[in-house]
């Protein structure tokens, strides 16, 4: 079979687990004997096409007004305005699209994260009636900002400029033939929205290739034996929460603990945190190997603000054993159950987090040995599964199994 995946991003353009994943599931298909060409952006003048591990990459330059990916600074009100506008449907990234298309003729088109390509993309697939299915790894169809998260909190109703910059997107969401979610809470989302009329959806989680990462945990890496060491890996923004753990470190009552914090975020942001929270134990690690990252922590700290659909690091957590202390966010949850050791807050509620650490720093052999609540459980993350999943959505045909069947899951 040949797939042609559109994906605004792909490595070693990365700044979100998004494109990690398509990555990883195109060069699955390749080692499955299937041929993969993708299309996505970069910040370059002109295109260019390569080979990277056996997938064809074609690399266009964004038909808009900035890059808006990886900035230090935001653009103004204004800038970001006309380039939303520009992304409800653009014509030029429509048409280099609708070019490689022809070009490559595919048997189906896998679109993952689109925003600037915008949706114009899919009219082209529709337009040469090829087999469109759509994955959700955020909330692209009902905000501009992709997060249903603002000003601190996430949004229990669409903001006025998120209906008018969205509601093509909503209207245009019948025409990928298969929906797929890598969480259960983010297909929902766009369910109540009303999206996705009529059309076949379902969740696959993404694959996690963590062998080296669970590797290393079991060479049985030292860890600090008279401390329960908690951390926290991520993009360090208030979306994920990094001030809700500062917070309920405040509030621990034992001293027998340490914070790892493995990540990077606006200069000034995190040379803020540092001065407010400037207790010993607290180590800013930067940009950090996931693996020694990992090896050096008792227990994972989730405390996503925002409706996080998957995050990478609940995954990681259960391949690498940890206990987790998550948020009860997004697709979190889900996840974070298949954990033997697990303890869940409300999100944004630092003395609820701080509860639960205490309880950690209560029992910490306990949660040192962390584990998985069954082996299985993490089958629904392997290659061989995923791939088996996403070339069923492939081929699929409406006749061969009644609208009843729509909606499954893992």
């Amino acid at each position: 079979m040949k797939v042609l995946f559109i994906s605004t991003l792909y490595p070693p353009h990365v700044i979100g687990g998004a494109e990690k994943a398509a990555s990883q599931l195109a060069e699955a298909l390749v080692r499955s004997g299937h041929e993969v060409a993708v299309v996505s952006l970069y910040p370059g003048a002109n295109e260019i096409i390569e080979d990277r591990n056996g997938v064809r990459v074609y690399r266009l330059p964004i038909d808009n007004f900035y890059w808006p990916f990886g900035r230090k600074q935001k653009p103004k009100a204004l800038f970001r305005l006309a380039w939303h506008i520009r992304d409800m449907w653009n014509h030029k990234a429509a048409e280099r699209v609708g070019r490689i298309l022809d070009i490559e003729s595919p048997d189906a088109v896998h679109t993952h994260c689109i925003a600037g390509f915008s949706l114009s993309v899919w009219g082209e697939v529709k337009k040469r009636k090829l087999r469109l299915v759509h994955t959700l790894y955020d909330y692209y169809l009902l905000c501009s900002r992709s997060s249903l998260f603002r000003n601190g909190s996430n949004c229990e109703q669409r903001c006025l400029d998120c209906a008018l910059l969205t509601s093509s997107k909503r209207r245009l969401s019948h025409l990928p033939d298969s929906i797929i979610s890598v969480s259960r809470h983010t297909l929902d989302a766009h369910l109540r929205n009303h999206c996705f009329a009529g059309r076949r959806t379902t969740v696959i989680y993404n694959i996690s290739d963590l062998a080296r990462i669970a590797d290393q945990q079991r060479s049985g890496v030292d860890r600090d034996a008279d401390n329960l060491v908690f951390g926290f890996i991520g993009k360090i923004e208030e979306a994920k929460g990094i001030e809700t753990l500062l917070s309920a470190t405040t509030r621990l009552r034992l001293p027998n603990w340490k914070l790892r914090i493995a990540g990077t975020g606006l200069e000034g942001y995190v040379q803020g945190l540092s001065k407010r929270f400037a207790d010993p134990r607290i180590t800013w690690l930067g940009f950090t190997d996931a693996a020694e990252f990992y090896s050096s922590v008792d227990v994972v700290v989730i405390p996503s603000m925002w409706a996080d659909p998957l995050p990478l690091v609940c995954v990681e957590g259960l391949h690498t054993g940890k206990a987790l202390i998550c948020a009860e966010s997004g697709g979190i949850p889900e996840i974070a159950r298949l954990a033997e050791v697990a303890e869940f807050f409300p999100a944004g509620d630092a003395n609820a987090l701080a509860e639960k650490m205490n309880l950690a720093l209560m029992s910490p052999q306990r949660w040192r040995e962390g584990g998985v609540r069954s082996p299985s459980a993490l089958d629904a993350f392997k290659e061989d599964h995923v791939v088996e999943k996403y070339l069923a959505e492939y081929a699929f045909r409406s006749e061969e199994v009644p609208s009843s069947a729509h909606g499954g899951t893992n």
